[in-house]
Order: C-alpha cells, then sequence, then structure tokens
C-alpha cells in the first residue's frame, strides 16, 4: 500500500505494546519508520534494465522470514536517535512490531508481495484493499495520534482492531464480487477459465473484474452497496507471441523480458488496443470497466532487424487520468 497506510498501521501496532506517554511517542515514531522500511527496496533499480525493479519490489524486504533482519536493521539505525529513552530491546520491539506488518498489508493489495521469498517466487495478492484507501489510513492515523494526547495504549488498540476489521471486510466484498463476475459470465455463455476481482482505486464498493474465456479477457466492473449493480466493459485477446509478434526472435532479451513481466503480471497481458508494440497489463486501469494502458513494455522490431538481441524492452506508464477518465471514475464511484 501506500506509505502513508504503512507508517500508520506500523504505529499503531508498536503502540499497542508502549506503556507510558513517553514510550507512546517513541512507538509511533519507531513503528510509523520500520512500517514503511521494507519500501527502500525500490531503489534497486537499474538503468540499462527497466525491469529489474519489478522483480526486487516487494521481494526479499517483504518477506515474512525477512522481519527478524530487517527489524534488527531498522534498531540499529534508530536505537543512537532513542537510547535516552528506550533499551535497545524496546526499540527492536517496536520495530519488529512496525516492520512485520507491511508485508502482510501488502499482500492484502493486488500489486502481489513475495511473502515466502527464498522458498517460492509467488506473488501473493489477496485483492481485498486498494493501493490508497483513505478509509482505512485516515482512521488509523487519527487514532494513533489520539492514542498519543490521551497516553492510553488501549486506544492504539483499538485503532490497530478498526484496522483489523476494515481487512477482514474486503474479504467479504471480494466474495461478492467473485459471485457478481460468475453471474455475468454465466448470463453472457462463457466459460470462465481464471479470474481476478480486487477494488477499483481509493474505495471498496466499486471492484474491477477480469476474467478469461475462449482466449479473450473481459473486464468489466461491479458496484457492491446493498445490491450488485453492473457497469459492463469490454474483451480483448489474451496475447500470443507467436500470433502477434512473429518477427520477435526467441533467443533476443525483448522475448525474455516478456516472460519476465508475465511473471510479474500473472500472465495477464494483453496487446494495448492503442499501440500495437506495447504488451499491457489487463489487471490495471484508471477506470475499472475499461482496458486502457497504466503500466506496460513496448517492443522494438527494429532492434530484432538490425540484429541487436541484447537491448531490453521499454517499461512505460501513464500515471494521470485525462479529465475525461477523471469523470467516467467519478461517475462510477458516486
Amino acid at each position: 500500500m501506500d506509505v502513508v497506510s504503512q507508517a500508520v498501521l506500523g504505529s499503531g501496532l508498536a503502540q499497542s505494546f508502549a506503556r507510558d506517554k513517553t514510550r507512546q511517542l517513541s512507538a509511533l515514531l519507531i513503528g510509523a519508520l520500520a512500517g514503511m522500511a521494507a519500501d527502500l527496496d525500490v531503489f534497486i533499480a537499474s538503468n540499462s534494465d527497466p525491469l529489474l525493479f519489478l522483480e526486487y519490489h516487494r521481494q526479499f524486504t517483504h518477506s515474512l522470514l525477512f522481519i527478524p533482519f530487517g527489524a534488527l536493521a531498522c534498531a540499529l539505525l534508530l536505537y543512537g536517535f532513542f537510547k535516552n529513552k528506550l533499551s535497545f530491546f524496546q526499540v527492536y520491539l517496536f520495530s519488529f512490531l512496525g516492520y512485520s506488518t507491511h508485508g502482510l498489508l501488502d499482500g492484502c493489495t493486488s500489486y502481489g508481495t513475495q511473502l515466502f521469498w527464498p522458498f517460492s517466487d509467488e506473488r501473493v495478492a489477496w485483492n481485498i484493499i486498494s493501493i490508497v484507501d483513505p478509509l482505512f489510513t485516515l482512521p488509523v492515523l487519527a487514532g494513533i495520534i489520539f492514542a498519543v494526547v490521551k497516553n492510553k495504549r488501549n486506544i492504539a488498540r483499538l485503532t490497530f482492531l478498526y484496522a483489523l476489521v476494515f481487512i477482514c471486510i474486503g474479504f467479504i466484498q471480494k466474495h461478492r464480487a467473485d459471485d457478481a463476475l460468475y453471474a455475468l459470465a454465466a448470463e453472457r455463455g462463457h466459460s470462465i477459465e481464471r479470474y481476478m476481482t480486487k477494488p477499483s482505486f481509493a474505495n471498496r464498493h466499486v471492484w474491477k473484474t477480469v476474467y478469461e474465456a475462449g482466449g479473450r479477457y473481459y473486464v468489466d466492473a461491479v458496484k457492491l452497496l446493498w445490491d450488485s449493480k453492473y457497469i459492463t466493459g469490454t474483451s480483448v485477446q489474451k496475447l500470443d507471441i507467436q500470433r502477434d509478434y512473429p518477427w520477435l526472435a526467441e533467443n533476443s532479451q525483448q522475448a525474455k523480458d516478456i516472460e519476465r513481466f508475465r511473471w510479474f503480471s500473472a500472465d495477464y497481458l494483453a496487446v494495448d488496443p492503442a499501440d500495437k508494440s506495447v504488451i499491457m497489463d489487463v489487471r490495471y486501469s484508471h477506470v475499472p470497466n475499461q482496458i486502457k494502458l497504466m503500466w506496460g513494455i513496448r517492443l522494438s522490431q527494429q532492434q530484432i532487424k538490425d540484429g541487436d538481441l541484447v537491448s531490453h524492452v521499454e517499461f512505460i506508464t501513464r500515471s494521470t487520468l485525462d479529465r475525461k477518465s477523471r469523470q467516467e471514475f467519478a461517475d462510477i464511484i458516486f
């Protein structure tokens, strides 16, 4: 999730074990910093290999096995700032509690987190909470501040409990989204080969649904309030390398990069309808019922024609919404 959510959840758990006001404030700061620390892996990147960061973000620093070591690194860095108030064990405890929340919270999103590294490179994605959700973050932020002001660790515990309940409700919403997806596919006479559902940006009542049937991906949205309301979308052919890029050399770096991107995107790949040189991750779009590029990789046929088999693909993103997309998204949400 976003760094603020990681910070406040790490703080909430750390404060739950702090006894007095001095320790409450220290726990808030240590828990917040340790709660964000795992995302330092974003600095593992390469100018020559644009996909390297996809392989290392949410990898070893987010692993459950790495929690004690990540916490130790945080404690060693932070102890000098808190040694007049806390023992090293206390700094380590707050660091451990803050750090331990990070990977699990990220696993609740749809991006994919290697929780079981180094034993598995599976990207765990429970798809129950948006990567940004103000209804999660803001109440937890208010709770941890209130816990310090009132010097009440029980407030911090209630705040952390709120976060857990909020996440658990996501499982209920996901179950409803799954049921809605199957009902929609049945209406269309489709036999689902695989599927995914996930909350759209910054809310949990509008869900993006994607399923594969007959070599195509069908993308829709469903609004889950008291009842289910469909916002139908469109479909696109599943990526077929031999059909879509017959010129691509099998031993080229571009071909290898496609497989790396396939692993990252759980094989939800298709050619971008707006640019045939781009392979897009179908799971993501700014407007949930649309198939529009949020991120993908661009291939170069000219490189292959020139005999260049070592150059990487280009990683591209579309991070901003145009005015039309913002209005369409607002109409769906509200």
